[in-house]
């Protein structure tokens, strides 16, 4: 018999961490545990304010969850399909559910992971430190915080860029990756900002434009000297498709994909479309960053810092060595309580 437990947990962040258009201290967490035979899964549902989700709506899908007809081994294109039948949207909860079976099934096996997605380590991404917006005294500390990275990754999209990417550049020259949250409004703008970004060693951006202004997305796509990346525009794997024409790639992330089932069919749409992948986070403990460095290896860029930015994970932080999250040979997701 499969049994189900979870409990809400917040998990606070280190400074305060400011985008184009919000601010927050925590991300309400919902962490999940699947056990089933003496084994037990742990998944995590991380539920940003932006994506619509709270402790309330992810307990009230899982009041109406049944995982009595699972069996050995599990059929996750069926799984995804029952998840989407009991309501529409809700992907960090499919997520988390998605994340506990996944290493459920692993520890059943025992067998990493990594190793059902074909994923090899040797081909870990470095991953980026992500800075939000920030006074220029604070910026040069949290640089120093993530002297362990060596991509930096900025959030812009407010009418201090400039300033923001000449503050960082007098504290590193680390390559940078930039995420402008749909803070831009003007397309011309936005690429001459694009043209300058690339001069200061900004390697890709992420959603330049609002996500519904397609064609003001595409216009700095077709121009830009360096990729071009959707994110809040690509949340599923439906949306893949959709990224052709418009982005140079896609991010990925586990909370927008309803889990790494979803999430590795979305990475090779994208391969087979010759679209670019970036894997991305939400705030996260080690649960969803190991079930993220799982497929990380199949992707072009990394982004999963979560237990970098966060005080509290009640997880120890998987083990990272030159820049890059280490897969070990342990069943699962290899997640290690504290």
């Amino acid at each position: 018999m499969m049994k189900i437990s979870y409990q809400p947990f917040e998990l606070q962040l280190k400074h305060p961490f400011t985008i184009a258009k919000f601010s927050r201290s925590s991300t309400p967490v919902m962490l999940l545990q699947i056990e089933y035979e003496g084994y037990t899964g742990y998944g995590e549902a991380s539920m940003v304010p932006y994506m619509g989700e709270s402790i309330e709506t992810a307990s009230q899908f899982l009041a109406k969850l049944d995982l009595s007809w699972l069996k050995m081994p599990f059929n996750f294109d069926e799984i995804i399909t029952y998840l989407d039948s009991i309501a529409p949207g809700n992907p960090n909860i499919k997520a988390g559910i998605d994340i506990a079976l996944h290493d459920l099934e692993g520890k059943i096996e025992n067998k990493p992971c990594y190793r059902s997605f074909g994923s090899d380590p040797a081909n870990m991404p470095a991953t980026s430190y992500t800075l939000g917006i920030d006074t220029a005294e604070v910026l040069i500390r949290k640089i120093k915080e993530g002297k362990g990275c060596h991509i930096i990754k900025v959030k812009l999209g407010r009418d201090n860029d400039q300033e923001l990417i000449n503050t960082i550049r007098s504290a590193t020259d680390k390559p940078l990756y930039v995420d402008a949250n749909q803070g831009w409004a003007d397309k011309q703008q936005g690429l001459d900002m694009v043209f300058w970004l690339h001069e200061q060693g900004v390697v890709l951006i992420e959603q330049p434009m609002a996500k519904d202004d397609i064609d003001s997305n595409a216009w700095i796509t077709e121009r830009s000297p360096i990729p071009i990346i959707g994110d809040e525009s690509v949340q599923r794997y439906s949306d893949v498709e959709k990224a052709l024409g418009v982005y140079h790639g896609i991010n990925m992330k586990l909370m927008k994909s309803a889990g790494m089932h979803e999430g590795y069919r979305m990475i090779m749409k994208a391969k087979e479309l010759g679209l670019k992948t970036l894997i991305g986070c939400m705030s996260e403990t080690s649960c969803g960053t190991l079930a993220a460095a799982a497929l990380a290896p199949l992707c072009d860029w990394a982004d999963l810092d979560g237990p970098f930015l966060t005080s509290n994970n009640p997880f120890l932080d998987p083990p990272f060595v030159n820049g890059r999250w280490v897969l070990t040979e342990d069943a699962g997701l290899g997640l290690k309580n504290k």
